[in-house]
């Protein structure tokens, strides 16, 4: 999954670094020119509040500053929202350029998506996990990369690490315990200490770079954030964890308002949830075909079709790395499938680099791996393709279970998925695009769909192509694509019990126990990013048949890549749209 927080701002960028809308104003006249006035005067005051996603997305003036979690900064926020959405809906939308209106219409919808968030779901409420991903994000992103001198970038961390306990302590004002759910309470207990990880490891380990003074500063900060870290935790494990009593799940109601927004699709849940069922059956029949390849069942006995593909996937099982080698083999594998795309002419590889890390504690506990890209006014600086390591406290059996999920064929799969040529590269595409505001509201969708994509796309190309183990998994990350879409319906709009859950993942699409209990806990902190991965696959499987369909003989998949990708990360439906000169879908 790729880094990106939109938690809780748009596009964070003063009017004069950037191109708002798409491309330049003089291209489309004078609608283009009023949809980018309209967003010039709302760069400024949206990065004003939230100053952490500014950092990340590359607009360095409030690396001093934390977002106001308070009340006040809601009602400015909701003030923000209601302003720009009057403004756009005086614009005359059929005037603007197509560029242009991809961009309002996302920008539209982001409004939407927020507003439902905060008045509808409310979930500054209920879920405080989003405080501590702010809090460990505000000092993480000044410390990960070299956009700046490291005094500066030191200073100003002590700057936001003076403000940290009186962001704590807002944070707890805002929740209200009894309706937090467990899985929340007890995976903030698990992240919480993170931050002060960051300080110890990323902060203060560099403090010697700064002069007396400034290191006095920067001292004296850190023991006040790290007091009130603990304090926070006290808070968390004697207070939250025994209090929380919410549902996790959102309800029927609550979950059909949110992935219309979330996904930015038309797709309702029903129509997702048929398809992706239809397609989970017809990957588990190629599964069955590669398995022949792989074990033939004794002559005195007919396997059945998951007895056959239960042996079959025994055999990729047997192939995976020791607990200790799994960044090893992950950057090996990189630099194989780094070859193979470059060899092939697949795609325009990206001229910054990648880099293979462990995950920060902070962000543990939700996702194996994500793909954290330098935000688009960074040009030039690393991704970081972040990999959670295996937990000191599992036993062998635990570590084992988690090991056959991610084998060595698996590894390849997640490398393509997450870098080569998945979201590192998908990303760096992105960031080349003129519009800032477009990279700032990037789909979610597009990003997870390509990535998935591009894990068949290399097969169908013939990476790996001669151990059908490679092909067996590479189906069997279908199945968990499918998979993610009926988990996140079944569990937040349909009732589905973890016993139920855990029946589809571990038997139905055949994941391992500790793989599964994961995901369980992802799907129970998290709503409607799950069904994504499957939306967007669809989507960009359909967009490539489309186009070769158009071009016939002339086909040429690295140009249609490249296409593909040239749109920066809108909503499937409007690269389509752009792509082909068609109307922009309202």
């Amino acid at each position: 999954m790729p880094r990106i927080s939109r938690r809780r701002a748009l596009a964070l960028m003063s009017a004069g670094a950037l191109v708002p809308a798409g491309g330049c104003a003089s291209q489309g006249g004078a609608a283009d020119a009023q949809f980018s006035a309209i967003s010039a005067r709302a760069l400024d005051a949206i990065a004003r509040q939230s100053p952490v996603y500014a950092t990340q997305l590359g607009d360095h003036r409030f690396d001093a500053e934390l977002d106001d979690v308070s009340e006040t900064g809601r009602r400015a926020g909701a003030a923000l929202r209601n302003s720009l959405d009057a403004d756009l809906a005086r614009l005359d939308r059929a005037a603007l350029s197509p560029a242009a209106q991809v961009d309002c219409a996302m920008l539209r919808n982001e409004l939407a998506r927020q507003a439902y968030y905060d008045d509808v779901v409310r979930n500054w409420e209920w879920n405080p996990t989003i405080y501590n991903d702010v809090a460990g994000s505000a000092l993480y992103g000044l410390m990960a990369r070299d956009f700046a001198a490291l005094p500066e970038r030191l200073n100003h961390a002590a700057a936001r690490m003076e403000k940290l306990p009186a962001f704590l302590a807002q944070a707890r004002a805002n929740t209200t315990i009894e309706r937090v759910p467990r899985v929340h309470a007890d995976t903030l207990a698990q992240q919480n200490p993170g931050v002060a990880s960051i300080i110890d490891d990323l902060i203060l380990k560099q403090a010697g770079q700064l002069g007396p003074q400034d290191r006095a500063r920067l001292d004296a900060a850190a023991a006040a954030a790290k007091a009130a870290i603990a304090e926070h935790q006290h808070w968390i494990e004697a207070t939250l964890v025994p209090g929380a009593r919410g549902d996790f799940r959102l309800g029927a109601e609550r979950y059909d308002g949110l992935l219309p927004l979330a996904l930015s699709t038309p797709l309702a849940r029903a129509e997702i949830k048929a398809h992706a069922q239809a397609e989970l059956e017809r990957m588990r029949n190629e599964m069955a075909e590669i398995a022949g390849e792989i074990v033939t069942p004794p002559a005195n006995q007919r396997w059945t079709q998951q007895r056959m593909i239960e042996q079959a996937l025994e055999r990729a099982y047997a192939d995976r790395p020791a607990r200790d080698q799994v960044v090893a083999q992950i950057n090996r594998t990189l630099r194989e499938a780094t070859d193979y795309v470059r060899e092939h002419q697949l795609i325009t590889l990206p001229d910054a680099p990648v880099q293979v890390i462990l995950m920060p504690e902070f962000q543990r506990g939700v996702s194996v791996a994500y793909c954290d890209a330098p935000g688009p006014l960074d040009r030039g600086q690393n991704t970081f393709f972040a990999v959670s390591p295996i937990p000191d406290d599992w036993t062998d059996a635990q570590a084992t279970s988690f090991l056959r999920e991610y084998n060595s064929a698996q590894i390849h799969e997640l490398t393509i998925h997450e870098a080569m040529p998945g979201h590192y590269v998908q990303l760096w595409h992105s960031n080349r695009y003129p519009s800032v505001l477009r990279a700032a509201l990037g789909s979610g969708t597009f990003a997870e769909g390509w990535a998935c994509y591009a894990q068949d796309m290399m097969s169908e190309q013939g990476y790996r192509h001669d151990d059908p183990r490679q092909r067996l998994i590479n189906r069997k990350m279908g199945l968990r694509v499918a998979a993610n879409a009926l988990l996140d319906i079944g569990v937040h709009a349909e009732g589905m019990t973890r016993e139920e859950a855990m029946r589809l993942m571990t038997e139905t699409t055949f994941q391992q126990e500790r793989e599964a209990a994961g995901k369980w806990i992802r799907a129970s902190v998290t709503s409607t990013q799950l069904p994504s991965y499957f939306v967007g696959w669809s989507e960009h499987h359909a967009l490539r048949r489309e186009a070769e369909q158009r071009a016939g003989q002339s086909f040429n998949l690295k140009t249609y890549h490249d296409t593909a990708l040239s749109f920066g990360s809108p909503p499937v439906r409007y690269a389509r749209a752009l792509m082909f000169g068609e109307a922009v879908p309202a």
